[in-house]
């Protein structure tokens, strides 16, 4: 049980300290994005209320600009196609 508690610990505070989103966080620790999702907005919260609360922002800032950066990745997909094609 301890194992998993600094899990969780050591998931919110590279998301507060990096402001990554679950994908970059999981993909540091070599976990599954639904492991970090529900670390992060299910357990931390009984561990660590004012962490839970700093994570929670990270999150909810990063669902608001998502649609953002997957329309500067379609963008970006494009222009690198277009440079080939010329």
């Amino acid at each position: 049980m301890w194992d998993i508690h600094m899990r969780i610990l050591a998931e919110a505070e590279y998301i507060v300290k990096t402001n990554s989103t679950v994908r970059a966080c999981a993909g540091h620790f070599g976990i599954s994005k639904s492991t970090v999702h529900k670390d992060v907005t299910e357990r931390l919260e009984e561990i660590d209320s004012k962490l839970f609360e700093s994570v929670r922002e990270v999150l909810d800032k990063n669902l608001s600009e998502r649609h953002i950066r997957g329309g500067l990745a379609t963008r970006s997909k494009y222009e690198r196609a277009r440079k080939n094609f010329s």
